[in-house]
């Protein structure tokens, strides 16, 4: 046995809502916490460096500690203790926000050898000149590392599989999925393959009161995380539309219907949900009589050019219809190599435990990246 040791790879985690709360928890429990030296963890108003002079942070402890103890956010600070020196190499940078400002600091960041782990999807779905920027901050161009399984379909390998077909040479001729945990759950029980009569609006308010959706279930029906996850993907592959404004270049279909659409809040929204009732019910009886179900997909037709959000209706001995379960996601490959059999991957797409785990896969490949010895 090897008798070097690497040393653990320092650690900064920003966003401690559900999700990051579950990274901190993986990080500072074994296999990971050898690996990694978690040196500073923050929320959206403080900070603070570990260790802790008097104990140890723990996933219990650590709200009322940062309360008491932690500094202003600062993050120059934070990239300061991450920057690489004489005495210690490159740390890494773990965005678990949902803010629009620390994505539009990547290439800083990464311009300073920091490397980047996050499920933010921002970053790399917004405009394409800051994608761009972000890429020729990191690997090939440079030594810095940039991971972002986690953007898309929590910790399911979507983006690390169509990294592996497009780099090995594959053609993808079509992606198409249920991106969206929140809209998976709300059609799996709205328009089921054995049928029923439930309403859309009662379905949206069990699906709220489970966590599925943002407090304002509009953020979710809008369509806007699903057009997100399509952008990310679509530039993945070298020969997919530029979609130059990101995930706004992308043809999508709201699901709040015209009636609602002049709600102010959400408060008013959720009140009249039963307006909407009439809209869906015929969406669905029109499926029905094709013998088919309605699914809120994303779509990236290559041959057609096209990336899509939009309603579709699938037979009821489709795999839309009938594999997914509960917040499941679903997405088919469709290449040279997989057809006319599409290659599937299925699995839990929302969760902050599966989340947190796409983010600490990333960060085991940066450890190995830092800390291999050629």
């Amino acid at each position: 046995m090897s008798a070097f040791a690497p040393r653990p790879v320092p650690v900064a985690l920003i966003g401690l809502g559900g999700v990051g709360k579950a990274i901190l928890s993986q990080l500072l429990s074994p296999p990971l916490n050898s690996r990694f030296n978690l040196i500073l963890i923050a929320n959206s108003r403080q900070s603070i460096s570990l260790p802790l002079p008097g104990g140890q942070i723990t996933p219990t402890n650590y709200l009322p500690i940062l309360e008491q103890h932690g500094t202003p956010l600062d993050i120059q600070s934070i990239l300061s203790l991450l920057s690489p020196s004489e005495t210690s190499g490159a740390g890494i940078f773990i965005d678990s926000t949902g803010s629009d400002l620390i994505p539009s600091i990547y290439p800083q960041i990464l311009g300073m050898g920091i490397n980047i782990v996050t499920p933010n999807k921002k970053g790399t779905s917004s405009a394409l000149s800051l994608y761009n920027d972000i890429k020729s901050k990191t690997y090939p161009n440079t030594p810095t590392l940039y991971y972002g399984e986690s953007t898309v379909g929590a910790g399911l390998p979507i983006l690390s599989s169509l990294k592996d077909l497009v780099e090995t040479g594959d053609e993808i001729y079509k992606i198409e999925g249920v991106f969206s945990g929140t809209l998976s759950y709300i059609f799996n029980e709205f328009s089921k393959v054995e049928g029923g009569d439930v309403k859309f609006s009662e379905v949206v308010k069990v699906a709220k009161d489970k966590g599925y959706t943002e407090p304002d279930p509009r953020d979710d029906l809008s369509g806007t995380d699903v057009a997100r996850k399509l952008t990310i993907l679509s530039r993945l592959i070298p020969t997919s539309p530029a979609l130059s404004e990101g995930y706004a270049s992308v043809p999508t279909e709201s699901l709040v219907p015209q009636v609602l659409s002049n709600a102010s809040t959400k408060e008013e929204y959720l009140e009249r949900l039963a307006e909407g009732d009439e809209y869906f019910d015929k969406l669905r009886e029109e499926a029905r009589k094709e013998g088919k179900v309605v699914r809120y997909v994303g779509v990236i037709d290559l041959k057609e050019g096209k990336v899509e959000c939009k309603l579709g209706k699938y037979p009821t001995d489709h795999a839309f219809a009938t594999a997914l379960k509960g917040s499941d996601n679903i997405i088919s490959f469709t290449t040279k190599r997989y057809s006319p059999r599409p290659l599937i991957i299925q699995g839990a797409g929302a969760g902050a435990d599966v989340t947190a785990m796409g983010v600490t896969s990333d960060l085991l490949k940066i450890h190995e990246r830092l800390t291999t010895r050629f």
